[in-house]
Order: structure tokens, then C-alpha cells, then sequence
């Protein structure tokens, strides 16, 4: 399995086409957040429905490329336009702002949550890799780097907008998350303890709920995803399915 992941890495028939499917299924799932937090709004929020056709629109030149360098430079647009509607997602009413996204160190408190829930699904889908007997490390759109598991962080692309995006802003609107649970040092803002067992014992309940998978027709408890979606790669590269189901 892991002779073949590698041979695939530059395939020409095999590694653009992988990495369209996931950012198709990235931007796909980024417009439902968009749409949902727009539903909620009494009238509707034009600007978040506006945000939803454009990414449509960069979905679609996906279809018009084999080159990953540019299909990088499609995700990076579709990301910045996503990330400019959040703090609309969050709410006028919110005491927290997003502003932009800041990871290295996080500026605020809503980057903070985002971080640490990526973390968090980072590891369960590294960990998902590992035991279907894939290389974590050997990916396909994020670039080759030592020590930096490329493909579990491709893998991520398509989960972080419906696991991790609406879980966290679900804890702000819920005011599960409060000022008292963030701390702060001369650069960064992190989740202190107390913040951190708030959202990991979220996060473990998020997780039993089950969802309908659409491509294995039956219900599997949102935990599992990771799982099931690196299972399914497996089977791809052994020849057993004939592309990636996102």
C-alpha cells in the first residue's frame, strides 16, 4: 500500500485529480457553513449568500486546471473570502471578533478555538492514517516537508469547514466559551485549561452524534470520518475503488 501511495505522488492521472476532489469537497462544505449561518439571520444575510455564489464560481475553474500549484492559488482565494465572512457568522451580538485568521501565534480568541480544534482533528486523522496503513507524512497538496504530515493535513481540508468551523462558532453562540477561558501573553491568545476542557468535552460529544455517510449509504458516528475516509483512500490506491469519494 505505502509503494503505491508513493508512486501516486506524482502521477499525473492520479495526484491532480485527487487534490480537485478535495478542494471541491472543501469549498462545497465551506458554502453549507455559509449558508446555514445565513439561514439564521431574521432576512437572510445578502453578503454571506454572495459569499457562497462566488465560491461556486472558484469551484468551477477547479474543473479548469491539472496544475496544483494553481488549484493552491484557487484554495487560497476561496479561503480568504471564506474567512472575511466570519465575523458575520459570529454574530454583531458576539463580544469576540475573528477579524482574520492568525495561526502562528493566534491574535484572539476566536483563532485561538480554531487552532486548537484543528489540532485536534490534525491528530485524529494522522492517527486514522496510521491505522489503515498509510505514510501520514506523504501528501499531495500540502507540499513534502520534514516532519509536517502532509497528507493528514490534506485529508483535513475537506472536514475543517463542517467539524471544526461550525463546532467552534456553535460554542461561541452558545456562550459556551467565555472571556475567563482564554489567556494571553505579549504576542498570542490561548485556550487555558478551563477553556480547553470545555471544548474537549464538546468535541467528544460532537463526535458520538451520527451522520448519514454518503458514499458507505449508513450512519457512522462523526468520529469515525476520519477513519472511514482514509479506509476509502486505502481502497483507491490498492485499485479497489477508481477515485476518491469526498
Amino acid at each position: 500500500l505505502r509503494k503505491r501511495q508513493y508512486e501516486s505522488l506524482n502521477a499525473p492521472d492520479f495526484a491532480p485529480s485527487f487534490v480537485r476532489t478535495l478542494l471541491m469537497a472543501k469549498l462545497r462544505n465551506s458554502k453549507a457553513v455559509l449558508l446555514r449561518s445565513a439561514r439564521n439571520e431574521e432576512n437572510g444575510d445578502p453578503v454571506l449568500y454572495d459569499a457562497a455564489v462566488r465560491l461556486s464560481e472558484l469551484a468551477k475553474s477547479l474543473n479548469d486546471t491539472t496544475n496544483i500549484d494553481t488549484m493552491r492559488g484557487i484554495e487560497g482565494a476561496a479561503a480568504t473570502l471564506y474567512f472575511s465572512c466570519f465575523d458575520r457568522m459570529l454574530g454583531e451580538t458576539s463580544p469576540f471578533r475573528f477579524e482574520t485568521r492568525s495561526r502562528r501565534p493566534p491574535r484572539n480568541e476566536v483563532n485561538a478555538a480554531l487552532s486548537f480544534v484543528y489540532t485536534l482533528l490534525r491528530r485524529e486523522v494522522q492517527s486514522a492514517l496510521e491505522t489503515v496503513g498509510l505514510d501520514p507524512a506523504a501528501g499531495y497538496l500540502h507540499t513534502l516537508r520534514p516532519g509536517r504530515p502532509s497528507l493528514a493535513l490534506d485529508l483535513m481540508e475537506e472536514l475543517r469547514g463542517s467539524l471544526c468551523d461550525r463546532f467552534v462558532l456553535t460554542l461561541f453562540h452558545r456562550k459556551q466559551l467565555s472571556a475567563t477561558q482564554f489567556e494571553q501573553d505579549e504576542e498570542a491568545v490561548y485556550l487555558n485549561e478551563k477553556g480547553r476542557r470545555t471544548v474537549l468535552s464538546a468535541w467528544q460529544k460532537r463526535k458520538s452524534e451520527p451522520i448519514l455517510h454518503p458514499f458507505l449509504g449508513e450512519k457512522v458516528p462523526i468520529g469515525l470520518i476520519p477513519y472511514a475516509q482514509a479506509m476509502l483512500l486505502a481502497r483507491v490506491l490498492r485499485g479497489d475503488l477508481d477515485c476518491y469519494p469526498p
